[in-house]
């Protein structure tokens, strides 16, 4: 997402060179949505990454389009899903892909006309396989009755812990690969940004309570143990924040984003890092859900969502 919009400026050049550094190193996930610059990033990895496109598994989403208004809008009528989906192949330059999210459940319409279509797409070869994001677990339950779920995408990290209440345990219960978008805490957790008045006005982040006045104060003073922690294993905050998400349990796949090759490198490196049950536990302590101040979105986001 960062590629194309909500992150500083897009810099087409660096994103180039990052994706093909991504696979060279092992990457072998790719990340989109309909969604990110409303097809500019499809786009993007259609035009740049197409021709090696057998060496990674593609994953893109439907649900949250463009609305007449020019902003998001929650729209997964099954016209719409199939649309969208045509529109990504072409896009990404490729016939099928691999895993399909729906981007958010569309409350105006019945959750078996979704997953339903979806169920279709995949019959028809256009997608390998459906996936959900940001749902409940009660939710996650139904929708793999009418057609199993491969995945289910929602912000996870030390700072975002909402998937441990019940969805985490649903997934490994239901065989569900559990992807955790946002493991940085959008960057939060890289211990860089001390000020987000630095940021673009354009950025995503201005608008997220965590990040506002007094509540980014407070949370700034929660980085020491994770600081302190990372130093004393050779590493950056960024890798132990990813390493910790990854002793969690086998079934989660961690997605940070970056167009820049070297948090790329540095990133893959996470998973060579160990830590101690004692670590684990001083960083859970440290940052989660009673010490963080604010919410991860503002009211009208937050309403998208189930999680």
């Amino acid at each position: 997402m960062s590629m194309s919009h909500a992150y500083g400026v897009p810099d087409r050049k660096a994103a180039e060179r990052t994706l093909h550094r991504a696979l060279d190193i092992g990457y072998n996930f790719f990340d989109t949505a309909a969604l990110y610059g409303f097809g500019k990033n499809e786009q993007l990895l259609g035009e740049v990454i197409s021709p090696r496109r057998n060496e990674f598994v593609l994953a893109s989403k439907c649900g949250l389009i463009r609305g007449e208004d020019g902003k998001r809008s929650v729209n997964a009528q099954p016209d719409i899903i199939r649309k969208t989906c045509e529109q990504s192949l072409k896009n990404l330059r490729t016939d099928h892909i691999d895993l399909y999210y729906l981007h958010r459940v569309d409350p105006k319409v019945p959750l078996e006309d979704q997953i339903g279509m979806l169920g279709q797409l995949v019959t028809e070869g256009k997608i390998r396989s459906v996936g959900m994001s940001e749902v409940a677990a009660e939710t996650l339950r139904k929708a793999h009755a009418i057609h199993p779920i491969a995945a289910l995408q929602s912000e996870y990290s030390l700072w975002t812990r909402n998937p441990e209440h019940q969805v985490l345990d649903t997934c490994r219960e239901l065989g569900i690969a559990f992807v955790a978008f946002s493991p940085l805490g959008r960057g939060f957790l890289c211990a860089n940004l001390s000020d987000p008045d630095t940021l673009v006005e354009t950025d995503l982040r201005r608008s997220m309570p965590r990040f506002q006045g007094d509540n980014f104060v407070q949370n700034l003073a929660l980085l020491e143990p994770l600081k302190h922690i990372a130093a004393k294993n050779g590493c950056s905050p960024a890798q132990l924040a990813l390493a910790w998400l990854l002793s969690k349990a086998k079934n989660i796949v961690p997605i940070p984003g970056t167009q820049n090759v070297r948090h790329a490198e540095e990133n893959f490196s996470a998973i060579d890092i160990r830590l101690s049950a004692r670590e684990n536990a001083v960083l859970e302590n440290a940052i989660n859900a009673s010490t963080v101040r604010g919410e991860r979105y503002n009211r009208a986001t937050l309403a998208t969502m189930e999680t």
